[in-house]
C-alpha cells in the first residue's frame, strides 16, 4: 500500500512539474525544472529500497545482537549519497535559474516565453 501512494505522489510531482513547464512564465518553467529533478529525487530513493541488514552486508552490525537476533532494516548509502549531492546542485541551479530570469526581466520587461521569442 505504501509503495501505491509513494507511486502516486511520485506521478503527481512529475504531473505538476511538465505542467508548469508548458507554462508561458518563465518563472513558472524554472519552478516546473524544480519539481521534476526534486521528483527524480524522491523516485531516485524509493527505487533505492530497504532491505534486511546483516553482519555480512553490514559490518557495523558485527557483534551486535547475539542474544535477540532482530533483523534491522537498512537502505543503501549510496543512493542517498547521491540524491543529496543531487538536491544541492539542483538548488544551486534553480538559484541561478531564478537569477537570470530576474536578469531576462530587467532588459526585456516581459517574463512572457512567447514575447521573449519574438524579439529580434
Amino acid at each position: 500500500m505504501t509503495g501505491v501512494i509513494l507511486a502516486g505522489v511520485i506521478g503527481a510531482l512529475f504531473a505538476l512539474g511538465t505542467f508548469l513547464l508548458l507554462r508561458r512564465d518563465l518563472i513558472r518553467v524554472v519552478w516546473g525544472l524544480a519539481i521534476i529533478s526534486q521528483a527524480a529525487n524522491v523516485y531516485l530513493l524509493a527505487m533505492g529500497g530497504v532491505a534486511e541488514g546483516t553482519a555480512e552486508t553490514v559490518p557495523v552490525l558485527e557483534g551486535h545482537g547475539h542474544e535477540v537476533h532482530v533483523p534491522m532494516a537498512v537502505a543503501d548509502p549510496l543512493v542517498q549519497a547521491l540524491v543529496l549531492t543531487a538536491i544541492v546542485i539542483g538548488f544551486g541551479m534553480t538559484a541561478f535559474a531564478l537569477v537570470l530570469s530576474y536578469r531576462v526581466y530587467e532588459e526585456h520587461g516581459t517574463l512572457d516565453v512567447s514575447k521573449l521569442g519574438d524579439r529580434e
